[in-house]
């Protein structure tokens, strides 16, 4: 790997965590444990449609694995995990298929991949399928803030060109 290219992802995995840690100090917006709106996503989505799946994947599982360690809950990377590769998983099958006016679909559906992976390990680790009954309402709940992040990722693709592409070239 280049070193530019390793540069630029280390500086989107630090400003992924930094929105992370920022966003643990403001308080729940519901009184619904678990919703939060995950604004270190925007990073995610913008860098696997500017950089690319891996580089995407990479800056990801960098940000859950050092917010873990920095929050010193450690045992949230497990939902944070599953959550996550399911949601980049999606993100990544979309591209193909979304221009880049649509990014908000990317983070919605993202979003919503993020809420059943993240249940899907609840259910695991607690031997507890009535757990599922949650999911409509973390379901809801994604869609808001997965259209807010992937329309903040769009923002930066869209109107953020010329930047990007003096720093990335």
């Amino acid at each position: 790997m280049k070193t530019k290219k390793l540069t630029v992802l280390a500086l989107l995995s630090a400003v992924a965590l930094t929105i992370f840690m920022v966003e643990l100090q403001i308080p729940p917006l519901t009184p619904i444990p678990g919703v939060k709106l995950g604004l270190a996503n925007i990073i995610t989505v913008y860098t696997v449609y500017a950089l690319g799946a891996k580089e995407g994947a990479a800056v990801l599982f960098v940000r859950i694995f050092l917010g873990a360690l920095f929050s010193g809950n450690f045992g949230t990377i497990f939902y944070s995990g599953g959550g996550g590769a399911l949601a980049i998983l999606t993100t990544i099958a979309l591209k193909p298929v979304l221009k880049s006016k649509q990014l908000w679909i990317a983070g919605c559906l993202g979003a919503i991949a993020h809420s059943i992976g993240q249940m899907i390990v609840a259910v695991w680790a607690t031997g507890t399928p009535s757990l599922l009954i949650y999911l409509p309402i973390l379901i809801l709940c994604s869609i808001f803030a997965g259209v807010f992040t992937g329309l903040c990722a769009q923002f930066l693709i869209n109107r953020g060109n010329k930047i990007w592409k003096t720093i990335f070239k």
